[in-house]
């Protein structure tokens, strides 16, 4: 029988929200085991050019070049662990001064509130004792909660290598999984699919790579410039956290603060390192975001938030993470298959960036504007998805 059942759009509807309902929960309860593999896929999509480069350049056999790149992975993570640590422990050995310090602006705005609300200190501290009368236990069980998430981290950590490296070592495997799928006549459809994600996705992951390292740059020259203690650590403490969307550039400019108090209790400086950090988030958020980060992954901004606020809700930190790779890998789908391209469409950022004034481009937000279809470039070829494709064509192929 070859008939075709056709439903009317709400029945489609409905069983497309169930489809999600069912996906979005599966994520939600199986999210410790699903969100490092899909960490894992990220980082084996970043180092697989890397893979490339041994087995090609250097004649590697596959199996060493994948180990040689997961072990440079690693290298690198542990170097910045430890460097951070060192910075951190000298960091710590200044608490008497932040403590000090921090006493010292506490004394100074219960004066201000004592000058001009009429409040004693006696009432001041009466009042804090109320609003956080119920703090210490909160606190308490915040604690727990920390340490198992610490706990559960460390499990990451270990995890995501050895995923990494099984992705990357079988993934000629996989690809011929995913074509034993699909009908002969939709490999062509399979492999320009796959290919573009890999691009979006590498490109999304070196973006952000390298506006962590622009953004920490800058962060660590102005605390530089109006001398705070621990410029270097503070500046990429903000590149690593401004990764986080939204609340990490907070967190971090709380750290920035307080750690500004290990030299002088000036206020200056406090206020020195609140413009600071404005002036690099200005910068990042219009400049640096658009051109190497938005530029790689053409999604727009009211899909972006909601994708980061839907992940947040169902994984925290990591489901924010991953929001728009998932994001960019899902408008790739929606954007070669027919009957779900109006939604690869509406995930879409087609609005004209530029406009020419006097010979002078600026920014140009016109909805009016018909956009130029974009098509991505490039030179990447996958194997021919058969039977009887081995590791050694595969290889060939991509080469």
């Amino acid at each position: 029988m070859n008939d075709i059942l056709k439903f009317p759009f709400y029945a489609k509807l409905t069983l497309v929200l169930l489809g999600l309902i069912a996906l979005i929960f599966i994520f939600y309860i199986g999210q410790d085991i699903l969100v490092p593999i899909m960490m894992s896929f990220l980082f084996a999509i970043l180092l697989y050019p890397i893979v490339q480069f041994f087995k090609s350049k250097l004649y590697f056999p596959h199996v060493l070049a994948v180990m040689l790149a997961v072990i440079l992975f690693v290298l690198i993570f542990i170097g910045l662990f430890v460097f951070l640590s060192f910075q951190i422990s000298d960091f710590a050995a200044d608490f008497d001064k932040i403590e000090k310090n921090i006493n010292i602006h506490l004394r100074n705005i219960q004066g201000f509130i004592r000058d001009n609300f009429h409040l004693s200190s006696w009432e001041q501290k009466q009042y804090i004792d109320t609003a956080t009368e119920d703090s210490m236990e909160k606190g308490k069980e915040l604690i727990g909660t920390t340490l198992m998430s610490f706990t559960d981290t460390l499990v990451n950590l270990t995890l995501i290598p050895i995923y990494t490296f099984l992705i990357l070592l079988y993934r000629t495997h996989f690809l011929l999984f995913l074509s034993k799928l699909f009908k002969k006549e939709n490999h062509e459809q399979l492999k320009d699919i796959l290919t573009n994600i890999r691009v979006a996705i590498n490109s999304y992951i070196v973006g952000l790579i390298i506006e962590m390292i622009l953004v920490s740059t800058m962060t660590t020259l102005g605390f530089m410039v109006i001398g705070v203690k621990y410029a270097i650590l503070l500046g990429i403490i903000t590149g690593i956290l401004n990764l986080i969307p939204y609340i990490g550039i907070l967190f971090a400019g709380v750290l920035s603060i307080v750690a500004s108090l290990t030299g002088s209790p000036d206020l200056s400086i406090i206020v020195g390192v609140i413009v600071i950090t404005i002036i690099v988030q200005l910068i990042d958020n219009n400049i640096l975001v658009p051109l190497i980060v938005s530029s790689k992954v053409e999604i727009n901004a009211f899909v972006s938030i909601i994708g980061i606020i839907i992940g947040g809700a169902i994984a925290g930190v990591s489901g924010m993470f991953l929001a728009l790779p998932i994001l960019a890998v899902l408008k790739v789908i929606f954007d070669r298959i027919e009957f779900l391209e109006p939604w690869g469409y509406l995930m879409g950022d087609h609005l004209p960036k530029t406009y020419t004034w006097h010979n002078i481009k600026l920014p140009l937000f016109d909805s009016e504007s018909t956009p130029k279809k974009t098509i991505i470039k490039t030179d990447i070829v996958v194997p021919v998805f058969t039977e009887t494709t081995t590791e050694k064509e595969a290889n060939k192929t991509n080469e």
